[in-house]
């Protein structure tokens, strides 16, 4: 007997020790059935089955869940298909997201998405982070999230200026992280950035571990 794909998610979610309500796990599937339906007329994502789509993308975004605020202010940078941003937004009502993609064909999905769900507190901004500086938050957010957008580096670079002061700056990394951090060393201090948590894990089925790294602001707001 096949698994309903919301009680799927709500048993795959659980083993991450992330506690799905039922609610949540349907709109979670429902937003699963939306994208694989929109990846034939765009390439949203590069993965070949729904399988992997939930392990690799939607169960990645989740990761970070149990260690962030449950109210506030979140930047996701460079949106894309949704990931880490929608699945965050469904477990997340109460916090403040502005989805920052700049290819109006994405922001069209995320959009549409956006309606099918009935997500709000939720708006998807078209412009580039570098280019944004009067369309976002001229207070700043009190998360910023990325998730492959860019380099490490470049990530803190861009989004640094964007977080309050004590914000947390979330970016996922794999096997290669270290080095990354090493290179990324000058613009920490310059954007008076701090690394406050590391969290590795590994994804059913693949046997490379990932880290998620969390960057506390302590600098002037």
């Amino acid at each position: 007997m096949t698994v309903p794909l919301s009680d799927d998610l709500l048993l795959r979610a659980r083993s991450f020790g992330i506690a799905l309500s039922r609610a949540q796990s349907e709109k979670l599937a429902l937003f699963v059935t939306e994208l694989w339906s929109w990846r034939e007329k765009m390439n949203l994502v590069g993965v070949t089955s729904q399988d992997r789509l939930i392990r690799e993308l939607l169960l990645d975004s989740l990761i970070p869940l149990p260690h962030i605020p449950q109210t506030g202010t979140l930047l996701d940078l460079g949106s894309g298909a949704g990931f880490p941003a929608i699945p965050l937004k469904i477990c997340l009502p109460d916090v403040h997201f502005h989805l920052l993609e700049p290819k109006e064909k994405k922001a069209v999905f995320l959009r549409q998405v956006i309606r099918l769900l009935d997500l709000d507190r939720i708006e998807v901004v078209m412009v580039r982070i570098e280019e944004g500086g009067e369309v976002l938050a001229s207070h700043g957010y009190g998360m910023v999230t990325a998730r492959a957008a860019a380099s490490l580096r470049q990530t803190l670079e861009w989004c640094g200026p964007h977080l309050r002061r004590n914000g947390v700056l979330i970016s996922f990394q794999g096997r290669s992280w270290k080095e990354a951090l090493k290179e990324s060393a000058e613009v920490m201090r310059k954007q008076k950035l701090a690394l406050s948590r590391k969290l590795p894990y590994r994804l059913p089925g693949i046997t490379e571990e990932r880290v998620i790294l969390f960057f506390s602001n302590a600098g002037d707001s």
